[in-house]
């Protein structure tokens, strides 16, 4: 006969992600299978007092974790484990903890484990589709996201990441279908005007104006939607009175910055990457914005540093190694140029302005057969007034670190 114990858990999710559901995990412990010597019951006393009940465990692991002390709640949940290998809850919350501890390989691989015990917990889920998309993989957040959509159709979190991966993976038909609200509305304003759809994008543009409130974040996201259109003026008044609502908004100076920026307003441009640096200083796209700033001023020392300096907070930022193979080729640092324009494409094949800089650079080393196909590559892109349009702008494209940092654990 086996003794059972109740234990129940929270999947406790990193803060803003909403559907982390609770359970109840039942466990079964072998009762004694005959009566024990006082020698037995001496040291099985001591083995307990020493290891204690999982269920104590459990709610010390729970409460550390509360309260922010990831050591404690970690050694916790592990003696869980310990004691029941099928702990789902448990590892769900070591998941928990590498979230917020940003190590995402180890988050997703305790978190598999946690779906795998616990299959019907769409907060597991919930989270794995998290963890995917702050790798970057966004394809693979899609279907556990659907998933929490189509058992929580209210879950306005798995709503909103699933569309943003819908349009990070281009699929904007189906990411039109998930999103609304005016930060979701800007979200399908990028869909639309990605796709080609003018007139919805208007029609967004509109619903937009028409959602909004005297809010911050409203200003911002308008100013970022005029930025998009390169309307310099009425994005530069929209992200001057975000700023001027609140100080410290995050993203709001960089987008400043930008709009400055095309204007030919260098020192104020400078000026406002830098507040976003204090209010973010971990956030690359301030960096790579300044290197960009700083070509065009011809500071090339400072330049490359800021380049540097974005790839050391984020090594998958394309523009930046782009950046940098612009600056080496002009200075005939060839070598050196192709590695960080190889770079550059292998990140985002999209950089057709990439393609006629690799051959300009293999022109230089010599390379003439590869630059042909290079050059070739560059004018088959252009042949379309996209890939026009997107030449002449390449260096003006708008980041959107308000998607891609959302939610922050």
């Amino acid at each position: 006969m086996r003794a059972r114990f109740l234990i129940y858990f929270v999947i406790l999710p990193p803060t803003g992600v909403l559907g982390a559901g609770t359970g109840m995990l039942v466990c079964e412990c072998p009762a004694a299978a005959k009566e024990p010597s006082k020698q037995e019951s001496r040291n099985s006393q001591a083995t307990v007092a020493a290891r204690e009940d999982p269920r104590a465990w459990f709610a010390k692991g729970q409460a550390a974790l509360e309260n922010g002390d990831l050591d404690a709640a970690e050694g916790a949940f592990r003696q869980v484990i310990a004691a029941d290998a099928r702990a789902g809850a448990a590892y769900s919350n070591l998941g928990v903890i590498a979230i917020r501890r940003k190590q995402w390989d180890r988050a997703i691989a305790l978190l598999r484990r946690a779906e795998k015990l616990e299959p019907k917990m769409a907060g597991i889920r919930l989270n794995i589709g998290l963890v995917e998309y702050r790798r970057g993989n966004y394809g693979a957040a899609i279907a556990p996201l659907a998933s929490v959509v189509r058992e929580q159709p209210d879950s306005q979190q798995a709503r909103y990441l699933l569309g943003l991966c819908q349009v990070f993976t281009k699929h904007y038909a189906e990411a039109v279908t998930v999103l609304n609200d005016v930060l979701y509305l800007y979200t399908i304003d990028i869909a639309a005007r990605e796709s080609g759809q003018k007139e919805l994008d208007e029609k967004i543009l509109h619903q937009m104006i028409a959602a909004g409130a005297e809010t911050p974040e409203f200003h911002l996201i308008m100013g970022k939607a005029f930025l998009n259109r390169y309307e310099v003026p009425e994005a530069t008044r929209e992200l001057e009175r975000a700023a001027a609502l609140n100080p410290n908004l995050p993203f709001v100076h960089m987008n400043l910055g930008i709009a400055y920026m095309r204007s030919g307003d260098n020192e104020r441009a400078e000026e406002e990457f830098r507040r976003d640096i204090a209010l973010e200083p971990d956030l690359a796209d301030d960096y790579e914005q300044l290197g960009v700033l700083y070509s065009r001023m011809q500071r090339e020392e400072d330049a490359e540093k800021s380049f540097r300096e974005a790839l050391e907070r984020d090594a998958k930022n394309a523009g930046a190694y782009l950046g940098l193979a612009k600056l080496y080729q002009k200075e005939q640092k060839a070598q050196q140029a192709l590695k960080m324009i190889d770079a550059a494409l292998r990140l985002s094949p999209e950089f057709h302005g990439g393609h006629f800089l690799r051959g300009r650079i293999l022109t230089q080393l010599g390379r003439q057969k590869e630059a042909r196909v290079e050059f070739a590559a560059a004018q088959k892109a252009m042949d379309s007034e996209l890939g026009k349009r997107r030449e002449s702008l390449e260096d003006e494209r708008i980041p959107n670190p308000e998607l891609t940092r959302q939610p922050e654990p």
